[in-house]
């Protein structure tokens, strides 16, 4: 039997523009899987919601503003690391308020379905692009 381990939340979310493309947010230098690809989102705090994270973390990271009814619940990651275990869920979001630019130092492209398998990503990540690439069109 093993012993316990640390179980983090985080939310995650595909936004995609009129041409179904999504947004993916490059991890800066300093923080931990520093350079890989990632959906914008962030851990979900005690007593909230995941998609109030998601409306604060798309406001901090990318000065956006989503109204929760725009997020449309998709997948979700479980993924073992090594010191803990990440429970991701994924939303899709295809309205938002203002335009995107990163506030945290963070490269951002948008890419086409396709085009995500080129990008270099955290593993909890891939099971999430094989889903929307499945899906096909957003």
């Amino acid at each position: 039997m093993t012993g316990k381990i640390r179980l983090v939340l985080v939310a995650a979310c595909a936004l995609v523009d009129p041409d179904g493309r999504v947004l993916m947010a490059q991890r800066p230098e300093g923080k931990e899987l520093a350079g890989l690809w990632e959906f914008p989102g962030g851990k979900i705090e005690d007593g909230e919601r995941p998609e109030d994270a998601l409306v604060r973390e798309l406001r901090e990271e990318l000065g956006i503003g989503v109204r929760p009814g725009s997020l449309e619940a998709f997948a979700f990651a479980s993924y073992g690391y090594e010191r803990f275990h990440l429970l991701m869920p994924l939303y899709l979001c295809r309205e938002w308020m203002g335009e995107v630019t990163p506030m945290e130092g963070q490269r951002v492209i948008w890419s086409a379905l396709a085009d995500l398998d080129a990008l270099p990503m955290p593993p909890a990540d891939l099971p999430l692009v094989a889903a929307l690439q499945r899906k096909g069109t957003l």
